[in-house]
């Protein structure tokens, strides 16, 4: 026969099997049993455990309840037993199928990304059991970083900058945002948004729960207080022309706030290299045209915008020399002119050269020379001077009198040039005159040899011109009146004109007629 013990009640039962129907929960508990053979019993069994499981299942809730979690934040997941009040459970937990040794209701964590697995729960109150819970998964994301917005980063004096600070993604809640001013507490606000009237730098974070769980700093803004002043840029020099190469200066000038500490913005922004001046010096290339503008900063003071200038720069430029003559005459001058096109480019000094050597430098571009010699010239303006390209040279001739001759003969010279001019032309009317009368024709040959100086000559060379025309003349009109020739078969005219000494110049007229006698013989025939 056997003998049972166990449960929460005596047991009469000696069979080798015990059977309980309708397991209630106070048939949980630990069974053994032994046997007996007359006034023989043996030891008691190992205890077999029986858990009895109520129909009741666990509820795991999230505290708080936020959908979203980030890594690091900490909640509490709780194991609640409906109609399991006031009962003494202890607990059971498991993350995925991992056990926890936890027994309390309520479990703490610092999640981290791993914790995404889910959690589940179920009690036990001696040898009951509830079923395990449903999963209660968690999303746990990395860390967020607060976003800033502002709709403006200037404020004018006496206006305001709403500011606006949030946690991607918007679903997430159960923040309070905190503000910060250069890098100080600020204030804590709900909405996430604020207006502001004072310049600084503004940055936000989203902090929640308890102990308060801060989102990653935002980007920070920067607010600016506008004041009504507007600065000026000026350019030195004042040239409205800049060429490739010159060294100009770019100045930032405010009127207003005399004394004051600012520092300077400049567009465009290649300017912007710390520290920023009121003036830049630059030798520009033709990259540097464009719009230039400034603005003055003093803390988180700003001035306005200054209206732009535009600067343009253009390739070097060459000189032009203009010489209304090349040739100097005896005692006078040739004027150069040198130029810098286009004629709107301005402060240009001009620099000259002769046979390759500095000449002078003139201020007007033009200048009167008396020397021959092969002349050149260039602009320049600026300090250091930047000059063009040099011009193309000009050649100047200086004319010289005649060896022998001074100055002073010159007006002799046209005398004489004007009598023999009038001289000749009278002989060849003369000759053509004649010769239409008695129908000859005629050889008309001129030859003048002038070698030296004639210094006062004209009036008896128009003598000696006219007296000699007179003597042919005559010569001639008694030959043909008499039928007399000097040879037989022609006759000829002779004018003499002698210049200053008889060996010095000849000039001859001679007139061919043509021959009668055998005219008259073939007409006889």
């Amino acid at each position: 026969m056997y003998e049972w013990r166990g449960g929460q009640k005596n047991i009469y039962e000696t069979s080798s099997v015990y059977t309980i129907n309708r397991v209630t929960e106070s048939d949980g508990g630990g069974y053994s049993c032994r046997g007996r053979r007359g006034s023989f019993w043996t030891e008691w069994s190992d205890s077999t455990s029986l858990k009895v499981i109520v129909p009741s299942k666990p509820t795991v809730t999230l505290q708080p309840s936020w959908t979203q979690i980030y890594s690091g934040e900490t909640v509490t997941v709780r194991c609640e037993i409906q109609g399991g009040e006031g009962a003494q459970w202890t607990y059971e937990w498991r993350q995925g199928q991992k056990n926890i040794p936890e027994t309390s209701s309520e479990y703490t964590i610092t999640v981290t990304e791993s914790d995404a697995e889910g959690y589940s729960c179920r009690g036990r109150r001696d040898y009951l059991l509830t079923y395990w819970s449903k999963v209660t998964g968690l999303t746990v994301s990395s860390k967020p970083k607060a976003e800033l917005r502002a709709d403006r980063t200037a404020v004018l004096v006496g206006g305001s900058v709403t500011l606006t600070c949030s946690v991607n993604p918007s679903s997430s809640s159960g923040w309070k945002y905190y503000w910060y001013r250069d890098w100080k507490s600020y204030q804590p606000v709900t909405n996430g948004q604020i207006s502001v009237s004072e310049g600084g730098l503004y940055s936000c974070r989203g902090g929640r729960g308890e102990p308060v769980y801060y989102t990653e700093w935002s980007q920070s803004v920067r607010i600016d207080t506008t004041v009504p002043s507007k600065p000026t840029v000026t350019l030195q020099p004042p040239w409205t022309q800049i060429y490739s190469g010159e060294t100009v200066t770019v100045r930032c000038e405010i009127q207003e706030v005399e004394g004051a500490q600012w520092t300077y913005e400049w567009r465009p922004n290649k300017l912007n290299t710390p520290p920023t001046s009121n003036e830049y010096r630059i030798t520009v290339t033709e990259s540097d045209s464009g719009l230039y503008s400034c603005r003055g900063r003093r803390g988180y003071l700003l001035t306005e915008w200054s209206e732009t200038i535009t600067l343009t720069v253009s390739s070097k430029p060459k000189a032009e020399l203009r010489a209304y003559r090349t040739a100097v005459p005896v005692g006078g001058s040739v004027t150069l002119t040198c130029s810098v096109n286009p004629s709107s480019s301005s402060g240009w000094k001009y620099y000259w050269y002769r046979d390759g050597k500095s000449y002078q430098p003139v201020t007007n571009g033009q200048i009167s020379v008396s020397e021959g010699g092969l002349y050149s010239c260039r602009g320049g303006r600026g300090e250091p001077v930047y000059y063009t390209e040099d011009s193309e040279s000009a050649w100047i001739d200086k004319i010289v009198t005649v060896s022998g001759a001074d100055s002073s003969s010159s007006p002799v010279w046209l005398m004489v040039g004007l009598v023999c001019g009038v001289s000749l032309i009278i002989i060849l009317l003369l000759l053509l005159y004649r010769c239409r009368q008695f129908k000859f024709t005629f050889e008309f040959i001129v030859f003048i040899s002038c070698f030296r100086s004639i210094q006062s000559e004209s009036h008896s060379l128009g003598s000696s011109t006219n007296h000699g025309v007179n003597q042919n003349e005559t010569h001639e009109y008694n030959s043909l009146q008499h039928g007399k020739h000097h040879e037989p078969e022609q006759s000829a005219v002779y004018s003499e004109v002698k210049t200053g000494a008889a060996e010095d110049s000849l000039m001859y007229a001679e007139v061919k007629r043509p021959k009668k006698d055998k005219a008259k013989k073939k007409a006889g025939q």
